[in-house]
This record gives structure tokens, C-alpha cells and sequence, in this order.
């Protein structure tokens, strides 16, 4: 080939996105040879061919794959490299957990303190309990308190919280020995996520206290840390304290009103309730919508909600029934079980077209 259809390596550098040193080092490593080498000089020149291999190499090491790896994806076909990124990233994943619990554990000790006994739950409880309050988090890099849940700690209760600002969720749980004290802060929600089969196998889970985190010590002594998070939460209490009573009361069945959620195709769903029944479709849409039968206290209303919103809300709720307090467009919905457990989340609608 002659050298005039070849790059020299400073030009392939800026096509490919990689320095003349790193070229020199995957060409000496055997994952991106020049194409040819003069005798004399030295000088390395590559074809306008390579420039993808090495694009693709590039994109694969800022992902921190390993040299081994990267050789295997460029020489693999599509569904192979697939494969073999993902491999790549769930231990990424794992490893960078990992670290994560062991740096709770190092911050855990800094202090040489011990833990604060806050309260001992029975962990299936305790587990399912966190499973439905995290379903009202956020990860939003600007406020990351919205991702945690707040645990408030009294004689009597254990009380878990959660907001993505649109909904909020609570639940309290009775202890399942009396609390020795009163303790509040906001836990981090994805360790808890990650802690979540360690709760749900321990039959009595004993949380504490530290610096920096919170301990869950189950029957077999092998402890889960989760960070404590420092911004401050959102005061929930002020803003429940706040609402008036509900003007409107829908009590349905809960199966139906999920199917009559998901079988329309917009963003947004409109309820309209009459003392027939409730209607359900989507926002904006002609027709009367999904008709369920309904217990209905209350002056007719007509309300619109985010599925994201509303869908978490309904399907969190605990039992066939579901008990919805409508206190009109303006003001956030309460959402709980009509007759099971107290998981009461709050939903806030949003503003519809003006059909009639």
C-alpha cells in the first residue's frame, strides 16, 4: 500500500480519539498494529479502516475494561460482545458495591463509638415495609435526599418515609420490642435496596445507630451498613399537618382499576368520578373511559394524575380494595388499602384539558 494512502499516526490520533502515546502502547500490546511501519524511521502510519477498531477500543477502556476483555468484544460478533459487555459491567457493579460497604463499615468505626440500639422489626415486616415506601424515591443529582427514606424512631413506632416531590409514601411499623429512643435521620435507598433479601431472611432484625450509617444486624451476626445521608428531608410532617379533609371518597376494587390503568396508552390518566361509579382513561381522550364500580361519598370530580404517579400508588396498596380521599386538581390525592396495613402514599395530581 503506498504511504499515500496511509495516516500518519499523529492524524489517526485525532480521528480516533487517542493519543500517540496510547496508539504506541495498544500497537505494542497487539490490539492495534499499524498497518505499516517504515524500516527506516520508525514512523507508524494506519488505514482509514482502523479508525473504527480504535474508536471502539477507546469507548471500551473508559469503561475500564481490562486489555484481555477489549481484545475479546473487538474480535467478538454483535451478540457476543453484548454478552461480554455486560459481563463487564454487572462485576463493575459488584465491585463498586462492595467497596461501598466496606467504606460504610471503615466510616462505621472512625468514631470507636457503638451502635445506638434504635429499635429490633421483624424482618419480612421491616423488608416489605421498604420495598413499598422506596417505590415513592427519586435519584435526582441535585437533591439527593429525594433517593433516601426517612426513618423517625419513637418508644412506640418505626415510622418510614419517602418523596419524589409528585407522591409520598409512609408507613409505620410497631417495634418488635419497645424502642429505647427517639432518633430520626434520612438512610441512603439504594443501600437499603441492597440490604433487602439480608432483612427479608432474618426473622428479628436489630437496627442501630452509628456516625455515618445505620446497622442491620440479623440472627446470623452478619451485619449490613447503609450511609446516612446528610441534606436535609423535606418537611413532610408540616405538609400533611397542612391538608384539608377529602372532599371526595372512591373506594375500589383494586385488580380492575390497575387493568384500567394500563390498558390506555397516555402519559397521564383522568379519573372521573359520579356517584354511579368511577371512570378511567386517558387524559384527554373521547369517550367515557374504563367504567368500574366504585363506593363513592362525596360531590362528583374530575382529576388527572401521571401513570407514574398514579399506577405506584394503587398497585402498593395492600389488600383488593383501595381508598382513595380526593380533595380536588389542586391538592395531592391520599392513596391506601381500605382495609389492610397502614402504607398511606399521596399522590399529586396534575392539571387536565378543560373538556367537559
Amino acid at each position: 500500500m503506498p504511504n499515500s494512502e496511509l495516516m500518519p499516526i499523529g492524524v489517526f490520533a485525532r480521528r480516533s480519539g487517542l493519543t500517540s502515546s496510547a496508539l504506541r502502547f495498544y500497537a505494542d500490546s497487539g490490539l492495534l498494529p499499524p498497518a505499516e511501519v517504515d524500516p527506516v524511521t520508525g514512523y507508524r502510519y494506519y488505514r482509514a479502516d482502523q479508525v473504527a477498531r480504535a474508536a471502539g477500543l477507546r469507548r471500551l477502556r473508559e469503561i475500564g475494561m481490562p486489555l484481555a476483555a477489549v481484545e475479546a468484544v473487538l474480535d467478538a460478533g454483535p451478540a457476543d460482545a453484548a454478552r461480554l459487555i455486560d459481563a463487564h459491567v454487572a462485576k463493575a457493579l459488584a465491585d463498586a458495591e462492595a467497596v461501598r460497604r466496606k467504606a460504610a463499615v471503615i466510616k462505621s468505626s472512625l468514631t470507636g463509638a457503638p451502635g445506638l440500639p434504635l429499635a429490633a422489626l421483624k424482618g419480612p415486616v421491616l423488608a416489605d415495609a421498604i420495598e413499598q415506601v422506596l417505590t415513592a424515591t427519586a435519584h435526582d443529582p441535585a437533591m439527593p435526599v429525594l433517593g433516601g427514606l426517612r426513618v423517625e424512631v419513637s418508644a412506640e413506632a418505626v415510622t418510614l418515609t419517602a418523596t419524589d416531590r409528585y407522591r409520598l409514601s409512609t408507613r409505620t411499623l410497631v417495634p418488635a420490642e419497645p424502642a429505647a429512643t427517639h432518633w430520626a435521620a434520612t438512610v441512603d435507598g439504594d443501600d437499603l435496596r441492597t440490604a433487602l433479601t439480608h432483612i427479608r431472611r432474618s426473622p428479628l432484625m436489630r437496627v442501630e445507630a452509628t456516625a455515618h450509617t445505620i446497622r442491620l444486624r440479623g440472627a446470623d451476626r452478619a451485619d449490613r451498613h447503609c450511609r446516612l445521608l446528610a441534606a436535609g428531608f423535606p418537611d413532610h410532617r408540616l405538609m400533611l399537618a397542612s391538608l384539608p379533609g377529602a372532599g371526595t371518597r372512591v373506594t375500589v376494587a383494586k385488580e380492575p382499576l390497575l387493568r384500567a390503568l394500563e390498558d390506555h396508552s397516555g402519559e397521564r390518566s383522568t379519573l372521573r368520578v359520579s356517584r354511579h361509579g368511577l371512570h378511567v382513561q386517558a387524559a384527554g381522550a373521547p369517550g367515557p373511559g374504563a367504567a368500574l364500580p366504585a363506593t363513592v361519598t362525596g360531590p362528583e370530580l374530575r382529576i388527572s394524575f401521571e401513570l407514574t404517579t398514579l399506577y405506584p400508588a394503587v398497585s402498593t396498596a395492600v389488600g383488593p380494595d383501595v381508598l382513595l380521599d380526593l380533595r380536588g386538581p389542586g391538592l395531592p390525592a391520599t392513596i391506601r388499602s381500605a382495609d389492610h396495613g397502614d402504607l398511606t402514599t399521596l399522590a399529586m395530581p396534575v392539571r387536565h384539558d378543560h373538556r367537559p
